[in-house]
């Protein structure tokens, strides 16, 4: 039996959101193609998950070292070991998530920030960091508007490569990637282009 985390990481509406519909067709698809396996949702906007600074980064160091976190400090470590055991727990994990000006959510940024701890997702050695998932199978499902695959467009994708490139520092090289874009800026049939799109989030929870 299989563990996969899903990460949501909007709170529009699905009606509004195409990357909500990917969530819920991954989703829907992996559990009725995997009916054994256990499947735990971390929706981003809907849990404590507060901005990540001196209070968590005082309170990991300290527990690390063996030293005395003050209360807010201990508090702060305590939610970023939480999430990071979970993460770490978990054989998939798939990310579900829109591109918003140029990047992604910030509850997106946040949760990856805490997941990124030298010493459980990487390591430092002289050279370099080296990662420790690398075990972890991803899936990243993103949905932008724009068309960001035109050459003149690429440099302002920093959602799919944020992602690609903080997974990578935790070792994670090859995540499975599907992608609809475009739908806000072309004419044509733009239901065509997100069912399309849909039908692939959906194939690939099949096969992972």
């Amino acid at each position: 039996m299989a563990k996969l985390l899903m990460v949501k990481a909007n709170d529009r509406p699905a009606n509004q959101s195409v990357s909500v519909r990917m969530y819920e067709a991954f989703l829907q698809a992996y559990q009725e193609s995997h009916p054994d396996d256990r499947v735990e949702v971390l929706d981003l906007y809907d849990v404590e998950l507060p901005y990540y600074g001196d209070k968590a980064i005082s309170g990991l160091h300290k527990l690390n070292h063996g030293l005395e976190p003050t209360p807010n400090e201990e508090k702060a470590a305590k939610l970023v070991n939480r999430y990071l055991d979970q993460f770490l727990e978990m054989d998939k994990i798939a990310f579900a998530f829109p591109l918003w000006n140029s990047t992604v959510p910030a509850p997106l940024i946040t949760y990856i920030s805490y997941l990124t701890q030298a010493g459980r997702t990487f390591r430092y050695t002289s050279e370099g960091p080296v990662g420790l998932a690398a075990d972890k199978k991803v899936a990243l499902l993103n949905a932008r508007g724009g068309n960001y695959s035109i050459e003149y467009m690429a440099p302002y994708e920093m959602a799919v490569t944020y992602m690609r490139n903080m997974i990578g520092l935790w070792g994670i090289q090859n995540p499975d990637v599907v992608v609809i874009e475009g739908h806000q800026q072309h004419g044509g049939d733009v239901n065509a282009t997100i069912e399309s799109g849909l039908r692939n989030t959906a194939d690939l929870a099949v096969r992972f």
